[in-house]
């Protein structure tokens, strides 16, 4: 009977991979026909004159046009030649409109991205843009539409041929500006980073869970030792109220219901800097930058080149960079003047309200002791297949009403300490909740050519607030913080507040002209990597969220060490696997001893580390499993879904570890009261035990790359979808708050969750020396050569050329497309 069931199951089993080998080769040959034509000509109606794409070796195109009509046309032409199906699934995130795509596993996703309101927002942006910047939407969205007019299914992208068995009814829809502007909602909750509203609910869970005091230890001061970005000059006198508390305290890693699902499973940080010609071997700028944002398939980004031939009035833009497909023009690059690079800031610009509800009417909530009608939108989410789901959306003064799509927010009367009303409701006021004019500041910073320009432009980006450096090719290098951060009536954003009151309400935003802001700083460079970016002296609270400093204090080393720093020198840099809690817990380890001469041998092995988490490394991959079962051993038995990781726990270890009988070593589900002796003998041990199941007993064959792996997925990368669309594992090394900043979650498992997104470095000195690599590819298009042939180079943390003369191109290209009007 066994043996007729084993038969039947091998059968089963051979026919599904025989159904899996026959769509893995329909796939390779269906998605041949979505392959962008690079060469030839195409005569496109909507053009006023000829454009030129050319092609670089890695598929990157360099467009030249000769009106701006034309050059963001060709813009989003391109952008959908490559990267479709990436565009439609983003302008459906930014509408909350997964489920005509996805069915019905979506919905509650889609009910909580209708709550946000994105696409309400995006339609009164485009109401309120100012022509130039609508004009550059529209004529983007002509370029995007004049691809899909004869593009459709498998032409398109191969992703469309698996949607027509999953989705039979769906069919992609034009381009519109509103889709772009939906997308630029999406990317500030992706680049916002510290979205507080999880954040602060948790803080509220563990002041209740430990008790305030207790709670504070896992929240450490900032370090007087790491750097602040802006150290001097915003010193005010201004009686506010309030105090910046320099505090570190992670992103929290789950992002909204399934979105982190489709967008990648976390949003770190970034790293950038910029050294002026004082210490660089040529005498000019070097600005660096490298954006860490959750892995996935295809990238984030997207390089394109922009020139006007000739630059005129009618046609300005001579830009080369990093854009995003579905948004026209350059994200972060350079023009023939400037360069930029951006991270995230972490300002505290989101506060969540315990909203009173009327017990005999939940539509109704109070405000200074009257009843008010909340303000109800009726919306109706079509799902793949033709079910309609309706959906009321509730929002107070504040903003949308959080608790109703999240039910994190369900049992906050046991897991709080809070004092809630009978009935209540949990609001959120947002800045990306509101209006804005980034596009306008993405196309004005392409066009500045000095430093008050840039300043100018960045005046007009309201969110997601971000750390932006900058250099000239006049020589200046300097920061600026952009964006809309809230001044409160009371308080400082880190708890959920009365929202029946005024006292805690926002009055207003800092002044642009107080902003941090650095030209020139006499130390010769500027390093930026989330960390704090002010003093306690400055006058307004920017937040009490910083990464702990450890990636900034060692960039800054690596750049106070070399005198003369080449494009070479900071390409190294920003594959820096330096693991700062190496120095600290190797000399403990290593004066450990085991009754297992193995367990002995292995310790001792740590001695010669560098602390460098190399991929090659066996010491890296001995004291990484030590480190994730150490805050397993430590944090497990009272947090058991709340373990620290990144950088906090950095911060956090480092302050435990200077007393040795604290009450956090001692393991509460034990009759021993433990030590940190007693944890770090139990963390290595299960550390080796942890490796050998996972890579063998023999000690000479362990890496940390065969442990932290990267594997990029693509959204219909689904079960056996998964052999067709994802691609990896791929070996890595780095790992959390280190400068190559693979993130992974200590709690779980060693998988690269998080990454270093792109890679640039700018050569002011000639700008054909600058560099860059991304993550994946160029292409968005499942076996196209350019689907995923940087993987291994950025893993190797190799750069390709980033191209600005034409001649120097034009000789490296792969193909030069001419685009025609009628």
């Amino acid at each position: 009977m066994q043996s007729k069931f084993m038969l039947i199951f091998r059968s089963i089993l051979l026919i599904l991979l025989a159904l899996i080998l026959l769509l893995g080769v329909a796939g390779f040959i269906l998605s041949r026909q979505s392959f962008p034509q690079i060469e030839g000509t195409i005569v496109l109606p909507e053009l006023n004159a000829p454009v030129e794409v050319i092609r670089d070796r890695n598929g990157i195109p360099h467009i030249y046009a000769s009106n701006e009509h034309d050059l963001f046309f060709a813009q989003g032409y391109v952008h959908a030649q490559d990267r479709f199906f990436q565009m439609d699934v983003w302008r459906h995130t930014g509408s909350g409109r997964l489920s005509e795509m996805f069915g019905k596993s979506q919905i509650e996703t889609d009910k909580f991205l209708r709550t946000m309101g994105w696409a309400r927002i995006a339609a009164k942006e485009l109401e309120l843009a100012e022509p130039g910047t609508l004009s550059a939407l529209e004529d983007y969205a002509e370029g995007v539409n004049a691809y899909l007019a004869d593009h459709h299914g498998a032409k398109l992208s191969f992703e469309y041929v698996i949607l027509s068995i999953l989705a039979p009814d769906y069919s992609p829809e034009p381009w519109e500006p509103l889709h772009t502007a939906t997308w630029g909602k999406v990317l500030a909750f992706q680049l916002s980073g510290n979205l507080s509203a999880w954040r602060d609910l948790k803080r509220a869970q563990l002041d209740a869970l430990l008790g305030e005091d207790r709670a504070k230890e896992l929240i450490p001061d900032y370090k007087d030792t790491h750097p602040i970005i802006v150290a001097q000059g915003f010193s005010k006198e201004r009686d506010t109220g309030l105090s910046l508390a320099q505090r570190a305290l992670d992103a929290i890693q789950d992002n909204a219901l399934e979105f982190a699902e489709i967008y990648g499973d976390e949003i770190v940080g970034s790293n950038n800097w910029v050294i002026s010609g004082d210490r660089t071997a040529s005498g000019d700028p070097i600005l660096a930058n490298d954006p860490h944002l959750g892995i996935q398939l295809p990238s984030i980004w997207y390089e394109v080149g922009l020139h006007c031939q000739p630059i005129s009035e009618m046609c300005r833009f001579n830009v080369v960079g990093f854009s995003f497909a579905g948004v026209p023009g350059v994200i972060i690059g350079h023009n023939d003047a400037i360069a930029w690079g951006v991270t995230n800031a972490g300002p505290d610009v989101l506060d969540l309200y315990i909203e009173k509800i009327n017990p005999e009417n939940e539509d109704q909530y109070e405000v200074k002791g009257e009843w008010i009608d909340m303000l109800i939108v009726e919306e109706e989410i079509l799902v793949a297949g033709g079910e309609i789901v309706p959906i009321s959306i509730r929002s107070t003064r504040h903003g949308p009403l959080f608790s109703d799509v999240d039910e994190r927010f369900d049992d906050m009367r046991s897991s709080t300490n809070l004092d809630l009303p009978a009935e209540y409701g949990v609001s959120v006021q947002w800045t990306a909740l509101e209006p804005s004019n980034v596009f306008e500041s993405i196309l004005k910073i392409d066009l500045a050519s000095n430093w008050d320009e840039f300043r100018s432009a960045l005046q007009l980006w309201s969110v997601p607030s971000q750390n932006f450096v900058y250099a000239d090719k006049a020589g200046n290098i300097g920061y600026q913080l952009p964006g809309q951060i809230p001044i409160r009536a009371g308080g400082d954003g880190t708890i959920h507040y009365p929202g029946w009151t005024d006292e805690h309400e926002w009055i207003g935003f800092i002044p642009f002209a107080d902003l941090p802001s650095a030209l020139n700083p006499s130390k010769g460079f500027i390093v930026t990597a989330n960390n704090a970016i002010v003093g306690s002296d400055y006058a307004y609270s920017l937040s009490k969220v910083w990464d702990a400093g450890y990636r900034a204090q060692r960039l800054e080393q690596l750049i106070a060490d070399r005198s003369q720093v080449s494009v070479k020198d900071i390409q190294a840099m920003s594959g820096d696997n330096y693991n700062a809690m190496g120095p600290l817990l190797i000399p403990l380890l290593t004066n450990l001893s085991f009754q297992d001469s193995k367990l002995n041998e292995i310790i001792q092995s740590l001695n010669g580390w560098n602390y460098q988490n190399d991929m090659d490394s066996a010491p890296a991959t001995v004291f990484n499993a030590f480190w994730r079962q150490l805050l397993v051993a430590t944090f497990a038995d009272e947090l058991p879904e709340n373990i620290p990781g990144s950088s906090r726990a950095f911060a956090i270890i480092e302050n435990l570890i200077q007393d040795p009988n604290s009450d956090w070593w001692d393991n509460v589900l034990t009759p021993e009261v433990e030590n940190l002796e007693s944890i770090l003998r139990t963390a290595f041990t299960a550390a080796i035990d942890e490796i050998e199941d996972l890579l063998g007993r023999d000690a000479d064959d362990w890496t940390w790359g065969e442990l932290h792996v990267r594997t990029f997925k693509n959204p219909l990368g689904i079960g056996p979808l998964g052999l067709i669309f994802n691609r990896g594992p791929f070996p890595s090394s780095g790992g959390s708050s280190i400068v190559n900043a693979t993130g992974w979650n200590e709690s779980l498992d060693y998988q690269v969750r998080s990454l270093p997104s792109m890679r640039m470095v700018v050569d002011f000195s000639n700008f054909d020396n600058s560099v860059t690599m991304h993550t994946t590819g160029q292409s968005g298009h499942t076996f196209h050569p350019h689907y995923m042939d940087m993987a291994q180079a950025w893993g190797n943390i190799e750069f390709h050329t980033m191209f600005w003369t034409k001649s120097l191109l034009q000789a490296a290209s792969e193909g030069t497309l001419t685009l025609l009007p009628d």
